[in-house]
């Protein structure tokens, strides 16, 4: 179907609400992007790529995080169209007609091939005369019933980082980035595990940063926790029920996540704060226990025997990753520079706050890697 007939109906479905002609129900997420195409100018910034074939919607991804990548990189600082258009196109593949029809199960398919490719998840190459490899994570923008047009400079700096190389000292070091949903499901069915067994069980990689958006300052999240407590909605408006009264652990393919209930990071911490830069960089070991409260934890040892509230990222998704990364790290006994970054929290979108935020944390890394050599 052409571009401008597949655009039309999209903007049908969606201004008016009915979904019914849908091959596939658009979600939540998918269903915002009315508003978006109001408020947001850049959210139609890269074309749907309808004319496609299912069957190539891995390629149609992967086009799209290199559109992004580039763009970002040709210091248009904006994380949103990738976002916004990633949407777009998922909304498309349901309620797009083909010939020969397609089952619901073909349609998933192609829908979940596009949206892994479109995050940089199979994009993940480091040059061969590279001695260091270092993966970072970002994040999509959320809370977005809050503040449609809110930004994730998390996500931003995955793009502007997307393979950058540098030196330190006579070594090549190379950066690799993916950006992660903020949907609790995703989690829950072992997203992050796909992602990370490899780069840990095969050697993939000799860094790993998560990243999100956080508090006033940069905080590097010493000592992450097993269960989620926070009462925040995730993209999809999904609670988990879970609060600080009551933390529940994750799931893992329908089984609770096991571990310890708090784990701790091997950032190079001291190299990462000599960054010079707008923000603080600061080395955060307050976590919430159920017998406890919140304490500044001075050491792992102390925090035996307590029941994990939140850890030092919080009870969120941004905590979670940091935790399932250590944890499975710790499982395949491998010993690198591991640990999550949170950035200084950006109101809607500020380009020029989230181009000084990225460079910061592109210094920061830099730093770790010299430090690490």
């Amino acid at each position: 179907m052409p571009y401008k007939a597949s655009l039309f109906l999209l903007s049908v479905s969606l201004l008016t609400s009915s979904l019914s002609s849908a091959y596939l129900p658009l979600d939540i997420e998918e269903a915002r992007y009315q508003k978006a195409n109001i408020e947001i100018s850049s959210v139609n910034q890269f074309q749907p790529t309808l004319e496609k074939t299912f069957s190539l919607q891995a390629q149609a991804g992967n086009t799209l995080w290199q559109q992004s990548v580039q763009t970002v990189q040709n210091e248009i600082f904006d994380d949103r169209p990738l976002y916004w258009s990633r949407l777009t196109q998922r909304s498309l593949l349901k309620i797009v007609k083909q010939h020969p029809p397609l089952s619901d199960q073909d349609r998933h398919s192609a829908i979940n091939a596009f949206a892994k490719s479109s995050r940089g998840i199979t994009d993940i190459t480091y040059r061969q005369d590279t001695d260091i490899k270092i993966l970072i994570t970002g994040f999509d923008p959320f809370f977005l019933d809050h503040d449609i047009t809110q930004s994730n400079p998390s996500g931003l700096a995955a793009l502007f980082l997307d393979g950058f190389t540098f030196n330190v000292g006579n070594k090549k070091v190379q950066i690799e980035s993916v950006v992660i949903p903020v949907r609790f499901a995703d989690f829950d069915e072992g997203l992050i595990e796909s992602i990370l067994t490899p780069v840990f069980r095969d050697n993939q990689a000799d860094m790993v940063f998560t990243i999100s958006m956080g508090r006033d300052d940069f905080d590097l999240e010493r000592f992450p926790g097993l269960n989620r407590s926070a009462e925040a909605p995730d993209n999809l408006n999904v609670y988990t029920g879970a609060t600080r009264e009551k933390p529940l652990p994750p799931k893992l393919n329908d089984k609770n996540l096991e571990g310890l209930e708090f784990v701790e990071f091997t950032l190079p911490v001291a190299a990462m704060q000599s960054v010079k830069g707008p923000w603080k960089v600061n080395d955060n070991r307050k976590v919430r226990t159920l017998a406890s409260g919140e304490i500044e934890a001075k050491s792992l040892e102390e925090l035996n025997g307590e029941v994990s509230v939140s850890g030092s990222g919080g009870g969120y998704l941004s905590n979670e990753i940091s935790y399932r990364s250590i944890r499975l790290m710790n499982e395949y006994k491998r010993q690198i520079p591991n640990g999550h970054i949170h950035t200084p929290r950006v109101e809607g979108y500020d380009e020029e706050t989230e181009r000084k935020i990225v460079m910061q944390i592109r210094d920061m890394i830099i730093a770790a890697a010299g430090a690490a050599q």
